[in-house]
């Protein structure tokens, strides 16, 4: 769902940064000629392209690189505006931004709390702090809509449940339930290919900085 949603806005890059995901699989059809992978954790970081940093403090020239992604980034910083503000110093002029984040402060559990976030969000509170830190958004639209009544289910119950301390397992479908979520995913993406979802679990965002 991200490739169909963000893929039209990467354009053919020669230089992109992808923060906070180095090894994650969801991004692999990000590609450049140069590519760095930044992270705060060195484990998932592999030489030569793996930088060990911050995005709070980007070690990169204004105006480095072409693309930048940040999937499920932005929810784990404290100062949103200082996170993008930093993205936005090392995209070129006409560079783009791609990006993920949880959506709906109400599906915030003890989940949220273990993974280090800060906030969850709408697809309006998104788009505020992404055009007042100085892009125009290409694209909005929230994600796993086909999963929704799963998740919300999910989330409901684990409030409900108060999983014990150290708890901090995801629950594991059968077989049959993966397939038919898989299925539901599949469908969407279609639908994804030329229109935005009202609602879902993710919202996926592009933008550019301004010329």
């Amino acid at each position: 769902m991200l490739h169909t949603v963000l893929g039209p806005h990467v354009g053919t890059p020669q230089r992109m940064l992808d923060v906070g995901s180095a090894d994650g699989p969801s991004v692999g059809w990000l590609t450049a000629p140069f590519k760095v992978s930044l992270d705060l954790d060195p484990r998932g970081l592999q030489p030569p392209g793996g930088v060990c940093g911050s995005v709070l403090a980007l070690p990169f020239a204004d105006g480095a690189f072409e693309v930048a992604g940040a999937f499920d980034v932005l929810e784990h910083c404290d100062s949103e505006e200082g996170a993008l503000a930093e993205l936005r110093r090392v995209l070129e002029p006409g560079g783009r931004l791609l990006m993920s984040v949880p959506a709906y402060q109400w599906a915030w559990t003890d989940h949220d709390v273990r993974a280090g976030h800060h906030r969850r969000y709408t697809r309006p509170r998104l788009l505020t702090a992404v055009q007042a830190s100085g892009f125009v958004v290409r694209r909005c639209s929230y994600g796993f809509a086909g999963v929704f009544p799963a998740f919300a289910a999910e989330r409901l119950l684990r409030r409900v449940r108060k999983p014990a301390s150290g708890d901090d397992s995801l629950p594991q479908p059968s077989p049959l339930v993966e397939r038919a979520l898989l299925g539901a995913s599949r469908l969407e993406s279609r639908w994804l290919r030329s229109r935005d979802l009202p609602f879902g679990s993710s919202i996926f965002l592009a933008a550019e900085k301004p010329v």
